[in-house]
């Protein structure tokens, strides 16, 4: 991993490894994916050993730090949101998460509703992947997801508490 690879950032700039989750988004097919497989175990010790809100705050930091990175990123492309940028799937994963239970079967229901939602992109997410542009355009849709997410898994939890009274 020397040099400056196709993407004419080197891969010793940080804005290369905070884009690309540390090279992840250049594993084949369906980079998104493995964006968000990435994070799982991530939020899973963050989860045991600190709590779930966290995931909140996390989520936040990865934003910003992610639409920095992507920025530079999107420069010196010249692509809007390339494929290999998965920091936003690795936010918005977080954001999913975090009124999730830690636990396999819950973990994959989140990581399932997550790529659906990324994947259908449903409003503003759309409008954010279509409109907004740079690096917080890379992340912004993926957020909206995450936040639709984080809802969904929320209420999901709190039906199936109700429906074990």
């Amino acid at each position: 991993m020397s040099g400056a690879p196709a993407s004419g950032l080197s891969r010793w700039h940080p804005a290369w490894w905070i884009t690309t989750a540390a090279g992840v988004g250049l594993l084949p097919v369906a980079p998104g994916t493995w964006g968000s497989l990435f994070t799982l175990p991530i939020a899973y010790i963050i989860v045991l050993n600190i709590s779930s809100y966290y995931l909140i705050l996390l989520s936040v930091a990865v934003f910003l730090v992610g639409s920095w990175a992507a920025g530079a990123y999107v420069r010196r492309t010249g692509r809007e949101d390339p494929g290999e940028a998965v920091i936003d799937e690795v936010a918005g994963q977080l954001l999913t998460l975090a009124l999730v239970p830690p636990g396999v079967v819950a973990y994959a229901l989140g990581f399932l509703v997550f790529r659906v939602l990324d994947i259908v992109k449903p409003f503003p997410a759309d409008w954010c992947d279509r409109n907004v542009k740079g690096g917080v355009g890379v992340m912004a849709d993926d957020m909206v997801a995450g936040l639709y997410g984080m809802v969904l898994m929320g209420l999901g939890g709190l039906l199936v508490r109700w429906l074990q009274l």
